[in-house]
Formats: structure tokens, sequence, C-alpha cells
């Protein structure tokens, strides 16, 4: 068999490339710069670089990845996996060699660094009003004298201590066991020894837990003193949890992971495609979203010293197309005109019916959407922001991710739109990008007068070329933001994106393809052998997701009826890491004073918190999902002559008075 290049996809890294026919995976992965773990030094032994192969025709890479593209299964390698493992196409890098191309997802357990994930928000006031409460109750025991039920007996007695009406209801398989949690020998249960309330003749002591006032979700023997709840932000790339305490409204812990569903594409298009082409798709995206989310759970649960069905009420925050994947409702209308979604407002499900591993009695509460792509976790920014109290100030809220989501207005009205940013701004259509890990580049200056960079990587303190190795394997987000702005800065390309081919610097030359191309870090500087560079393909992608963002703003900011902007919030992790003079530099942003733009970190994790500490919030969120006006700006007659003039750096023709001192510095061609 003569060697050829095959092409091979690492998820959930985003970095590809094509490798030597015959090489093994754990090898590709080291070209590629992809961290596997290899404790045993590729001898077969440890199991530590399991990954599994995706196979199917993923669109959105032009990539047909099969298990024939493989070398056959080892004889090592049945003695280290599972045969559940084998059957789901789970093979050890070190042994596999590639001779096709495939789409390869790497388990969290199997990274060498964790991918960096904002997971912090901001410090918030609210009014602790929990939808679930825990309240300790003496019930009055059964006699031949009294022959009301056992849960008539509760609820006269919630009636009596609480004041809680008699239409009260009980979870069936809650009333299915109530008898003997009633009669519970105390000593049986060894969460309660110390605790618990003992038991007397006259009376039953337990736990209830009241769902909105309505239901009982769960009745427990003696004297329970812990409530605790858990908020999710499920991100096309993310997914972080908080364990919170309900009694006093305190985070106990975070957690976050890569989504899982990475593997089946980066943004939410390619999933929908996915979806569609793919017979068992909706069942692959559902499956692996609900063992992430269960695997946050359990990881929060036994670091606090509690069982996964101690969390007794769950709030979660999605893009629409990650909420459709998570409850199992079809996704594929998402990417037709008019983008209907199955459910638009809020909704209450079991946990045991969305098959997520907390008490199996307790309610999922997911926000309402406010459009097809204007989704719960933007609603979750709004209540958390809360643009729509500024009396006279025009607010403008912008959530950075593969689509984007703004919010313009006050207390006077809302408008809001989504954009198709795509994953550029991520890494995933850039040459050398890669997702916020260890080794990636995420902040870079370039003298204007010398062409040459200095950049910092993440992991290092040090800026290279104070740092001479810094062991850079591409560039994340917030370094592309810097890169273009810096090339634009320092003349090296044009308002137009072309590279200025004329300046004298070796940093500046013609790639293998023969387009041109600037030098960010040398081979003997990187960890992957190899130039890493910027050229004209990127500086075009990052193009096309900065003018998708800035006419989504500017059509806003024209049907709202202002020219100019009080501030600008930057919420998800992306708002938060870039550096707001690049993005506006580099027209991303509408102009506005650089002193009013703010981060406000994982604003959608801290609405998901907000409503799992508040009910009232919820009703807010419902209140801002039916007010808040969507702007559908594709469909505007004038959209491409907009988006064509957006694509300039900073613009064609809309004037940065706060950044005008920096524009006019820049080199003339």
């Amino acid at each position: 068999m003569s060697l050829m290049a095959v092409k091979i996809i690492f998820q959930p890294s985003g970095l590809r490339g094509r490798v030597e026919e015959g090489i093994s995976l754990l090898e590709a992965a080291r070209q590629l710069g992809v961290d596997i773990e290899s404790v045993c030094g590729s001898t077969e032994i440890c199991g530590k670089c399991k990954v599994k192969i995706e196979a199917g025709y993923f669109a959105k890479f032009n990539l047909d990845s099969q298990m024939s593209h493989l070398s056959g299964l080892s004889g090592e390698e049945r003695g280290v996996l599972t045969e559940k493992e084998i059957a789901e196409n789970y093979r050890l890098a070190c042994s596999t060699r590639i001779y096709g191309d495939v789409l390869v997802f790497v388990p969290e357990e199997s990274r060498g660094k964790k991918q960096v994930v904002l997971e912090q928000g901001k410090e918030r006031l609210f009014k602790l009003n929990p939808a679930v409460r825990k309240i300790p109750l003496e019930v009055e025991a059964a006699t031949l004298g009294d022959l009301r039920g056992d849960f008539e007996r509760i609820r006269d007695a919630l009636a009596a201590s609480c004041g809680l009406t008699k239409d009260l209801t009980i979870d069936f398989p809650v009333l299915c066991n109530l008898p003997n949690i009633l009669r519970y020998e105390r000593s049986k249960n060894r969460r309660i020894t110390d605790k618990g309330m003992p038991l007397t003749k006259d009376t039953w002591n337990v736990t209830v837990t009241i769902w909105n006032n309505r239901e009982i979700i769960l009745v427990e023997p003696g004297l329970i003193e812990h409530c605790v709840g858990l908020a999710v932000d499920v991100g096309t790339t993310t997914v972080v949890a908080y364990l919170c305490d309900l009694k006093n409204g305190k985070v106990l812990d975070m957690d976050s992971m890569m989504n899982p569903q990475v593997r089946y594409g980066e943004d939410v298009l390619s999933r929908i495609s996915y979806v569609m082409m793919n017979e068992s798709g909706m069942r692959h995206m559902r499956d692996a979203i609900i063992e992430g989310i269960n695997t946050l759970t359990c990881r929060l649960a036994e670091k606090n010293g509690f069982l996964p069905e101690d969390i007794v009420d769950v709030v979660m925050v999605f893009n629409t197309v990650m909420q459709h994947a998570a409850l199992g409702i079809e996704p594929k209308f998402l990417g037709r005109s008019p983008f209907i979604a199955g459910v638009k407002s809020s909704m209450n499900i079991k946990a045991r019916d969305l098959g997520i591993k907390v008490c199996q009695t307790s309610y999922v509460h997911t926000l309402p959407i406010a459009a097809g792509f204007v989704g719960a976790d933007n609603v979750g920014v709004l209540i958390a922001e809360e643009p729509y109290r500024e009396q006279e100030k025009i607010r403008m809220c912008i959530d950075i991710g593969t689509n984007g989501e703004i919010d313009i207005g006050n207390a006077d009205k809302m408008l809001c739109t989504s954009c198709a940013t795509g994953p550029a701004l991520e890494g995933a259509q850039i040459k050398f990008g890669m997702r916020a890990a260890p080794g990636a580049i995420e902040k870079a200056r370039i003298d204007p007068e010398t062409i040459e960079i200095s950049y910092k990587v993440i992991g290092q303190e040090q800026f290279y070329p104070e740092l001479k190795t810094t062991g850079a394997k591409g560039i994340c987000g917030s370094g592309i933001i810097d890169i273009v702005a810096e090339l634009f800065k320092a003349g090296i390309i044009q308002s137009n994106g072309r590279f200025n081919m004329g300046l004298n610097s070796n940093r500046i030359r013609k790639g293998e393809d023969g387009k041109p191309e600037y030098v960010v870090a040398w081979a003997e500087e990187t960890s992957i052998g190899k130039d890493i560079t910027f050229n004209q393909a990127d500086v075009r992608a990052v193009q096309l997701a900065k003018a998708a963002l800035y006419v989504g703003a500017n059509y806003l900011m024209e049907k709202l009826g202002v020219d100019c902007i009080d501030s600008i919030v930057l919420a998800g992790a992306f708002g938060n890491f870039i550096d707001r003079e690049s993005a506006m530099v580099i027209g991303m942003i509408p102009d506005c004073d650089l002193a009013n733009v703010v981060a406000a970190g994982n604003a959608a994790g801290d609405g998901a918190k907000l409503a799992l500490f508040d009910v009232d919030k919820r009703e807010e969120a419902a209140w801002i999902a039916r007010e808040i006006e969507f702007i559908e700006t594709a469909i505007e007659p004038d959209f491409q002559k907009r988006f064509v003039a957006a694509m300039a750096f900073p613009h064609a023709g809309d004037k940065f008075p706060h950044i005008q001192h920096l524009l006019d510095k820049i080199p003339k061609p």
C-alpha cells in the first residue's frame, strides 16, 4: 500500500490536519498538538490513551469517518477495552493505525490538559426564594380511632403547620413508598443516625420536600437539613454546572467540561445536519449531553459529600439547538426557514424523564427562549444583567459564541437578534486555531516598526520573546482577535483584509498554497515542530464572523432609533477573555467608550443560578422572553450591502470616534 496523507480531526480540541497513512492515532495527535494521556509509554497496557472513533459522514467537514479506515483491533486492546467500549468504537490511540479519514473524540479522562472553561460570573444581588424547600414535620401516628390515609395525614399536618392548602399533590412514586417512610425504623437509615428526630408513639417525624408549594416530591424519615440544587449552562462548546445551597443562597462548588456533542460538529448547524444525515443521530446527540451532565453532577455531589439524589431542583439554560438535543425534541426544523422551535415557553420536566441523575422525583426547569436562535441562555443573560431596568441609558448585551446573540434597549423597549458568527472566533476555521487550552496563544502585540510579534501562551506567565521556547500549539479565540487587530494596526493587512506584501519582513511570506501569511511563531518556539502562521484565509474567516456580529448590532440600533450606545456588556467566555480594544479596532462591536465596555463572565450561568435561587426570576424570564422583540436581520433588503461594508476593518463607512486616535496611527500602504 502506497503511503499518502489522510485527514484526521480530533475533538473536542478542534485540531485537525493531514498525516501520513499508517501512523498511530497517538502519533498523529502529537503531530497536531493534541494532548492524550499515555502513562505506559505506548506499551498498550495502561488504557489511558482511550479514544472514541465517530463513524459516519460529517457534512460540515466533508469527512467520511469509518472504522474500516483503521487497523484491526489488537489483542492488547481486547485485553484493556470492555466489550461495551469495543461495541461503541473505542480504541487505544497508541496501537491503532490510520489508513483513511477519521474523526476522533478524545474523552475527558484521556485528555492530557484540561480545556480552559469560564465558570465564574460576577457577584449579583438576589432574593432567596427557591422553588423547592424542605419542611420538617411531625405527623400524627395512625390509630384505630383515626382512619385517615398516610398522604391525607401529611397534607393535614402541612396545612396546620405551614398554611399549605389541601390541594397539595404528591408524586406517584413518593406516594407508593410513603407508608414505609412514615413507619421507618431510625436505626436503618445511615444518613439520619446523627441528625434524625427520634420517633415516638404519638408522632411520625419526617422531612417533606415541596415543589412550588404545589407538589410533594420527596418524603424522608427524620430531620434532613441540607437542601441542594443544580444550575447547568449547556453551551455549544462547553457545559458548566453549579452545585447550590438552597437554604443560604451560596454556590457550593462548580465544575465544567467540553460539550461531548462537539464530536458531532462544532456549531449548531453542523449538529442539526448530523441528526438529519444519520439515522441514530438524535439518540447519539442526546445521550452524549445527558451523559456529560450526569458526569458533572456525580463529580460535584461526591466532592461535596452528597449523593446525586440529594439534588432536589435543577435549572438548565442552553441555546435553542442544545435545548432540543438535550430534551430530545426534533431539531431539524430549526435549520429551515422560518426557524421555529419545538417549544418557546419554560418547562418543568421530571428528572427521571430526562435521565438526569438527581432526585428522580424532582423537576428540571428550563428557561424560555425568545426566538428561533435566541435561546434560554440569552434569557439567562438578560435576567442576570437586567438591561430592561435601565431608565434612560441604552445598554447592549453581546454573547459571542458560534452563534452570537445581541440584546439592546432599556426600560422603554428591548430588541434582540442572533448572528451566525460560526466557529472561526473559537479557532475552528483557522489553520492553527484551537480551543482555549494550555499551549494556545491567547494574547499578541506587533511592533509596527519592526513587524516583530510578542505573544503569551496559556500556561506560561512570560511573553515571547522573553520566553524563547513557548510550547505554543496554536491560537485560541482571544489570540485570534488580537492578531487580526495587530496585523491591521501595524499595516500588515489593509482595511479590506488583504496582506501588504510590500513590507520588508521575513514574517510576511507566501505559504505552501501560494497565499500570503504572517509567521506568528517559528517552529523552534513551538511544541508542534512547525511554524504557526496566520494566513489570508484566516483573516477572511474572521471578517465574516465579525461582520455578522456588527451588522446584527447595527440593525438593532437602527430599529431602536439610536445612533450611539452608552454601554456594552460582553457575556460568555469569549467576551470575558478578548481584548476590548482589539474587538473594536477590527469592528466586531459598535463604537462605544471603552471604559463602558465590560465583561460579565458567564452571565448565562448566572441567570440559571438566579432562577434556581429565586422562583420569581423564572417569572421574570418568562416575561422578558415574551416582551423582547426579535429582529430577523437576514431578511432585510439591504443586508448583503451592509454585510459587505462590515467586512472592512473596522468598517467601510461607519465612524469609530472612541478609537480614532488608534486608527490615525495605522501606516498607509
